[in-house]
């Protein structure tokens, strides 16, 4: 009996810690990397090849001046909505940094020009070309919160 109740102990323990790493995790990431938004879903074909829907990419928050021509940044448009696009041009006016950017799969570039305080991350490479993301795993979020949505 003493075996089987510590058992149980044991099961309830694990799942209380997991729950409690499931919510603090985004907390923790948005600390470790200084974004609000340190884990993004891919929703869209915009950036195809490089990411693809339901791909998981892990972003951190950079200077303005650490944001070059061909970095993936996240930033939220005028409706607030997250947008995952690539620096095509990097302006500076006066002492504010502005981006344009481009998906990768659209023919034209975006129609704003994003200034930094829109900016919420920027995507973390390997060499500045290999993306850092998990295949597949955002589609766990896009199906339990519905489209558009980030961690």
């Amino acid at each position: 009996m003493k075996i089987s109740l510590h058992k149980k102990y044991t099961e309830y323990a694990i799942i209380i810690i997991l729950i409690l790493f499931a919510i603090f995790s985004r907390n923790i990431l948005a600390y470790l990397t200084g974004s609000n938004v340190p884990l993004a879903v891919v929703e869209g074909y915009s950036m195809c090849p490089t990411l693809r829907q339901g791909d998981l990419i892990i972003a951190y928050k950079p200077s303005p001046e650490d944001i070059h021509v061909g970095d993936i940044i996240i930033y939220k448009d005028y409706r607030g909505t997250l947008i995952i696009h690539r620096v095509i041009e990097v302006l500076r006016r006066g002492n504010k940094y502005y981006y344009i950017t481009k998906g990768d799969n659209n023919p034209y570039r975006d129609p704003m020009d994003v200034p930094y305080e829109r900016v919420e991350g920027k995507i973390i490479t390997i060499n500045n070309n290999i993306v850092i993301k998990i295949p597949y795993l955002g589609y766990l979020s896009l199906w339990s919160h519905g489209m558009g949505h980030a961690f």
